[in-house]
């Protein structure tokens, strides 16, 4: 069988020889394997030496492999006799090396071929740079034996016959296989297990390792990297590859890909009301159910309607009832007149300190808010800050008038102080709605619902579901079995079972959604509720959930997240001057807090006189008794100040404060109160911008360029340069605009470059810049009114 395997081989050459030398030219890539053996013996080794070898760099090639494939036997054999100096005879393994020949020149009437020969690194056939990724695969020409005489094929055959292994050669190979053959079956195995074919279009990140693109393919990694080495690329398990050169190898595989999305930016990701992150293109999106939270006072009987909520959910009766209580749940229902089932998410969670929570970070989660008032009692404190809440968030409100069927109940009464409270109800011909329930008697609760769904319905609310997820925090705490824990709501996409995230200030992978009902889910789509695992710690409420592509772009994001939360902790009063404004009219938004209710009307009074033409004192929540989290909360979410007069301020939420960035002021003395609000006032008076240019640079090469990024190289001609805005002149025309976001001196970060130096800068610019264009470096000065 050896000799017969051999004697085909020989054939093969021979027939390769005379086709050569007959001025044939081609590029012969054998799909048949190479033993390693052969290889290490072209080089002068034993197979242990080369193994070793192989072992320093990950040629994806595993101890207990004996073969590899014929491309990548050419890759090994290279890059080992190149780094041991050794010269190595190509003829004796059997492999073409026609690199080096040149192209003979054909007969006019012959059609023109292209030769494509085994392709090694672009630096030993002395090119200077990689092929372009974008072009075209050239296909390779076949060889026919028909046309070589059998006679010579004979010939040749009998000649190299001569050189068949020696008898050493063959007890290695024997022992080598002997080694083998009890792993052989179970290493195959193990590599179907490790990387399954996969059907359809494949999504690739911008970057990938090779090891990666493999399992994302299903595509063996020696195959991955022959064909890289085919195409001038060597590249080893670990490796990164972009998106273009992976885009090439995979039309060569026979593979479909398609560009993942871009991720979210920082900047995106802590958008107030995530309107970055969610927003989408309009075919994109689908209806999604509404997120309700229900607010009001203690014993008017928020948990009640809520109960009652449960009890009308269809999916509770068929699964045995909501048994996990998980801070959200979804609920459906039949409406009257229709035969739609109908899904509406709530938040289960006290009072409205998550509410508050969600708003403070960004997370504009919920579409309507359901004030509860007992029909007893009426207009409560509480009930008050629940809908200044719900005001400030700028949420529709729904009214639930509850406990109609007690005796001393008087809707007119509770009627009357909505009013009090800005708050007219469609009754009266205002825009309230007001819905009459009973929580005991069920009486109205259908009723509840159906106007829920009206008002969703008016605001037609939408997501995409075949995105990333972004989902937010609802509830977070530590389970003693299960680690940390954390209920979210899903914003927009698919949250998937295995999906990996940045939340917060910590990165983890989803291990395990379950629903209300207590059964696992794989995947959640918008307005979903689920509890999750696969936290590194406690996630706090209303942080936002993002799923990225890789540990990677997770690592990166949390690094740039960790920046944002200790610039925001070290914010000073002072720093209201840029965050607080709105438009030309800025305001100063205030949570006051004062021992008697006196105090309190006194200073509301004389911050309303503080007001001028260009700043209002706007005070969004006013109480009395000390200073709680929910007013901390509430004044970050709305990014103002909170102001306690005579009254006490805890150690709990003083820690509350530090970590959202909010300022708690104390004061004993009106007119100190008064005074520090109006010196801040001075301070908020919209002020001049003014531009100073700080020099120019003349530009002498351009090194990368990328769709809105360039690196680029120069020389300091007047002032200084700064990582700071440009404006990008050509001649003496202004071609564009940009930023310089990193300077470099040789391989050191510098702050600025002064004139006569030379550096390399990282820009951003949609424009191409180009050699001898000049750089002009400005600052913009804000300076007071006087």
């Amino acid at each position: 069988m050896l000799d017969n395997g051999i004697s085909g081989l020989f054939c093969l050459y021979s027939a390769f020889l005379l086709a050569y030398t007959s001025g044939v030219h081609f590029c012969l890539f054998r799909e048949d394997p190479m033993r390693l053996v052969k290889v290490a013996k072209a080089l002068g080794m034993t197979g242990q030496q080369l193994r070793k070898e192989l072992s320093e760099v990950d040629f994806g090639v595993k101890p207990t492999d004996r073969e590899v494939p014929d491309g990548l036997a050419q890759g090994i054999l290279r890059y080992v006799a190149r780094k041991n100096g050794i010269e190595v005879d190509m003829d004796a393994i059997g492999l073409s090396l026609g690199e080096e020949e040149e192209e003979k020149e054909e007969s006019p009437g012959e059609k023109k071929e292209a030769v494509h020969p085994p392709q090694g690194t672009p630096l030993e056939q002395g090119q200077g740079e990689v092929p372009k990724k974008t072009e075209s695969l050239n296909v390779l020409r076949k060889l026919s034996l028909d046309d070589v005489p059998k006679e010579a094929i004979a010939k040749q055959a009998a000649e190299l016959r001569k050189q068949q292994p020696s008898k050493e050669e063959r007890e290695e190979m024997e022992r080598e296989e002997k080694a083998m053959a009890p792993h052989k079956k179970t290493a195959t195995e193990g590599n179907q297990e490790q990387i399954k074919e996969k059907v359809g279009v494949v999504v690739l990140p911008s970057e990938v390792t090779v090891k990666e693109f493999a399992e994302k393919t299903g595509v063996q990694v020696p195959r991955v990297i022959q064909t890289l080495m085919k195409n001038g690329v060597m590249a080893t398990v670990n490796q990164t590859i972009d998106y273009e050169t992976a885009a090439v190898i995979a039309d060569e595989l026979g593979v479909k890909v398609q560009k993942e999305e871009a991720g979210a930016t920082v900047e995106t990701l802590l958008a107030k009301n995530l309107e970055g992150l969610l927003n989408d293109e309009p075919e994109n999106l689908q209806p999604r159910p509404p997120v309700v939270v229900v607010m009001g006072h203690v014993d008017h009987g928020k948990t009640a309607i809520l109960d009652a909520i449960r009890e009308t959910d269809v999916v509770s009766g068929e699964a045995g009832g909501i048994t996990q209580h998980i801070g959200a749940y979804q609920v459906e229902f039949l409406p009257s007149g229709t035969k739609e089932m109908k899904s509406i998410t709530f938040l289960d969670t006290p009072g409205h300190e998550a509410f508050t929570a969600m708003r403070a970070r960004g997370a504009q989660v919920t579409d309507i808010a359901v004030i509860v008032i007992s029909a007893e009692e009426g207009v409560m404190p509480t009930t008050v800050e629940a809908i200044n809440h719900a005001k400030e968030a700028k949420v529709p409100v729904l009214v639930a008038i509850n406990k109609i069927d007690k005796e001393n109940a008087n809707v007119e009464k509770v009627m009357g102080e909505l009013s009090g409270c800005d708050l007219q109800p469609e009754e009266g011909g205002g825009k309230t709605p007001v819905v009459r329930c009973s929580a005991l008697t069920k009486q109205g609760i259908q009723d509840l619902l159906e106007h829920i769904l009206l008002i969703a319905e008016l605001a037609e609310l939408k997501a995409n579901p075949n995105r990333r997820a972004v989902a937010t925090v609802v509830e977070g705490h530590l389970d003693p079995a299960h680690g940390p824990l954390a209920t979210v709501i899903v914003n927009a996409g698919t949250l998937v079972m295995g999906d990996i995230y940045v939340c917060g200030t910590t990165i983890g992978r989803v291990r395990v959604m379950m629903d209300a009902h207590g059964k696992r889910q794989q995947s959640v789509r918008p307005s979903g509720a689920v509890r999750i695992s696969g936290f590194s710690r406690v996630p706090h409420v209303g942080d936002i959930l993002q799923v990225v592509s890789s540990e990677k772009e997770a690592r990166d994001l949390l690094g740039q997240m960790k920046e944002h939360y200790e610039r925001r902790k070290k914010r000073s009063f002072a720093d209201l001057v840029s965050r607080l404004s709105e438009g030309k009219l800025t305001q100063l938004k205030v949570v006051l807090k004062a021992d008697t209710q006196g105090s309190l009307e006194a200073i509301e009074s004389s911050l309303s006189k503080l007001a001028t033409d260009q700043v209002v004192v706007k005070v969004i929540h006013s109480g009395v008794g000390s200073v709680s989290e929910s007013d901390v909360m509430m004044a970050a979410a709305s990014d103002g100040v909170v102001i306690a007069f005579h009254t006490a301020v805890g150690p709990d939420v003083m820690r509350t404060a530090d970590r959202e960035g909010v300022q708690v002021r104390e004061y004993d003395v009106i007119y100190a109160l008064l005074g520090d609000v109006e010196g801040l006032i001075q301070g908020l008076v919209e002020p001049e911008e003014q531009e100073k240019i700080l020099g120019h640079l003349e530009v002498k090469q351009v090194f990368l360029t990328k769709k809105s990024e360039q690196i680029v190289g120069g020389k300091v001609t007047d002032g200084v340069v700064k990582r700071l805005p440009f404006r990008l002149l050509r001649g003496e025309k202004e071609v564009g605009t940009g930023r310089i976001t990193s300077l470099k001196h040789v391989e050191k970060d510098i702050k600025e470059a002064k004139e006569g130096s030379e550096c390399g800068m990282r820009v951003e610019t949609s424009v191409l810049v180009e050699p001898g264009d000049r750089l002009e470096v400005f600052l913009k000065e804000l300076k007071k009114k006087r």
